[in-house]
């Protein structure tokens, strides 16, 4: 395969960034943080999610926020995650047109994290894809430890691609997988997505690095080469990994969009405009800007 031209950028800073911050960050900073990355031409954003607040108490404004945003801009997409049935109906009434579902390729990390084995979150969705597909909300798939589980250590390609044909299955029209320790390198991502690529078409994948290991440019890098052409990212690198602390989490949407360009690949991102989203949430949670990408 040859490189794509263009590559959809997928902003996971205002929900999988700021999930995980020790104080609440307020709604209004959200919706600065938002519009700065609708202006940066990012298309694709992920803005909060319809979990229980006791579980994420940082969104648990999300319903106020979806009000106050109000219907995304033409060729955007705001984005919110739901866990079962309960969570998209709220997520349906708040007016979302994009949900997704979250899965593990680990049974260890699945009891841990939903506290139901992977076969058992996989029968919770299939309401929310029914009633997705009825309302004609686009549903996406999110699949972790994709390249390594912090409690069973390697997880095979085989059940990678089990557990994304079988979100694919449910209706989901774009499978993001998810190396949620940072443990991957090109050459176990490579085969990772070689193996789903039998049971979900290239175009259908995304991926969503955490770069806790340092490698994760060079699994993008590796990966656009076999048809995957969507990445997800995190502005100002948002959202540490609770597996590694004080290590680096999602890689950052900056630094993507930069070695997208260098490889003369188009995003339709403004870096300037992405930059200053950057250091306009770095600001408000009181860090300093990521360094120029």
């Amino acid at each position: 395969m040859t490189l794509p031209a263009r590559v959809r950028l997928v902003e996971v800073g205002p929900r999988d960034g700021l999930q995980n911050e020790p104080v609440i960050v307020p709604t209004e900073v959200k919706l600065g943080l938002i519009a700065r990355l609708v202006a940066a031409g990012l298309d694709g954003i992920e803005v909060g999610s319809f979990v229980s607040p006791a579980w994420v108490p940082q969104m648990a404004d999300t319903p106020d926020l979806m009000r106050r945003l109000g219907p995304a801009p033409a060729g955007v997409r705001y984005g919110v995650l739901v866990p079962n049935r309960r969570g998209f109906e709220a997520a349906q009434a708040a007016g979302a047109r994009e949900v997704a579902v979250f899965a593990a390729a680990s049974e260890t990390f699945s009891e841990r994290n939903v506290n139901a084995s992977i076969a058992a979150s996989l029968e919770r969705f299939a309401p929310v894809a029914e009633g997705a597909a009825a309302a004609g909300i686009r549903l996406r798939g999110y699949v972790s430890c994709v390249l390594g589980c912090p409690y069973e250590g390697a997880v095979a390609p085989s059940a990678v691609a089990d557990v994304a044909g079988r979100l694919a299955a449910l209706g989901c029209a774009e499978i993001s997988l998810g190396d949620t320790i940072g443990a991957g390198t090109p050459e176990t991502a490579l085969a990772m997505v070689a193996a789903v690529a039998e049971r979900v078409a290239p175009e259908r994948l995304a991926l969503h690095c955490h770069d806790t290991g340092g490698r994760a440019l060079d699994i993008i890098r590796a990966c656009l080469d076999r048809g995957v052409s969507v990445v997800d990212a995190s502005v100002a690198g948002l959202g540490g990994c609770p597996y590694a602390p004080g290590a680096p989490g999602n890689v950052a949407t900056e630094a993507v969009a930069a070695m997208l360009e260098r490889m003369g690949i188009a995003t339709g991102v403004d870096r300037e405009r992405l930059a200053e989203a950057g250091r306009f949430i770095a600001g408000a949670l009181g860090r300093l800007p990521a360094p120029p990408a």
